[in-house]
């Protein structure tokens, strides 16, 4: 990845001890660019930021047409595994007549720490379900049962994977150069940075446009955005940020250090990719620049969680912040 600049620092005292580097775009309707940081031809893997892409087959089949917005906002999570999330995955894959087993995405200790603790305690070991990443395989396993596909509907070839794949090139308008197998063993396409801004500005202006691939886009951002909970849990960036935006943003992390945000208002679509992949600096360049565009508080609580983070010690001294860079100013 060539030319990142400067986006994150990490200060101690009085002293910059890290800097994160990276790329990020925000780009408008048409496709154009209105504000650039870095190399936004750089291809990379967005990992989860682009779930609500993956979940777009799966309304355009007719297989989601009567599916709730809370399933379609777990459709597009990264969640913790609480009960909030593991309950309504469960009635799912009740109503579709599946299980636990037939999920590909992977057993995962739950994030959410009552339902780590209560599987602790009862000696249990995580299932499936609590999988970060259930929720968009139950949408798989959905658009798998309407097509009549093979159990392995993770597989690069499978219908399920190639209906994914034409609307990622679609909607990032680009043909995807390779891709990875993700942490829930669904693959993962590659697009510049460009390219996935470009994606997020589709489902900014769906709401506005009455074609089956924008309406589809509208129903899931407007589920994300109504349902900030179910798309990460309590205490995560997603969830805070989407609150304090009162549901007119969707924004979206993945793994390695991306973060998308749809913003319908504006109809602009943002990138961001950090190129150590920490999470923490993701947080802080997409925090900042929905500063900048208007659509989130500078002064808000989760805003100044994300762009003035305190360090602290094992004593609970403030040693240090983390904050935007002079690029966002």
């Amino acid at each position: 990845m060539a030319n990142p600049i400067d986006l994150v620092e990490v200060w101690r005292g009085d002293l910059v001890e890290c800097i994160h580097q990276g790329h990020a775009v925000v780009c408008d309707e048409t496709g154009q660019i209105v504000q650039a940081w870095g190399d936004i031809e750089a291809v990379i893997y967005p990992r989860s930021s682009c779930k609500m892409v993956q979940a777009l087959p799966l309304l355009e089949s007719g297989a989601g047409t009567a599916l709730s917005d809370v399933q379609l906002a777990l459709a597009c999570a990264s969640h913790q595994g609480a009960a909030i999330h593991t309950g309504p995955v469960r009635a799912w894959l009740d109503d579709l007549g599946l299980s636990d087993d037939d999920l590909r995405c992977g057993p995962q200790l739950p994030s959410d720490l009552d339902a780590r603790n209560g599987l602790i305690r009862a000696d249990e070991k995580p299932c499936q379900i609590h999988n970060n990443c259930s929720g968009k395989h139950a949408g798989f396993l959905m658009l798998n049962k309407h097509i009549k596909g093979g159990p392995e509907y993770d597989l690069i070839d499978h219908p399920v994977q190639q209906a994914c794949k034409a609307a990622f090139e679609d909607v990032t308008q680009e043909t995807s150069p390779t891709f990875g197998i993700d942490g829930c063993s669904a693959p993962n396409h590659a697009c510049t940075v460009y390219g996935l801004a470009r994606a997020m500005a589709f489902f900014a202006r769906a709401h506005v446009r009455s074609d089956t691939r924008s309406v589809a886009a509208a129903r899931l951002v407007k589920a994300m955005a109504k349902y900030p909970a179910l798309v990460a849990g309590e205490t995560r960036a997603c969830t805070d940020l989407m609150r304090a935006m009162d549901g007119r943003v969707a924004i979206k992390t993945g793994a390695e250090g991306v973060y998308t945000a749809i913003i319908p208002d504006l109809r602009m679509g943002v990138a961001v990719k950090i190129t150590d992949g920490a999470t923490r600096a993701s947080e802080a360049a997409i925090t900042a620049i929905l500063v900048r565009l208007g659509v989130l508080d500078a002064d808000h609580p989760a805003t100044q969680a994300r762009i003035m983070r305190p360090i602290k010690n094992r004593r609970g001294l403030v040693t240090g912040h983390i904050r935007p860079s002079q690029a966002f100013i």
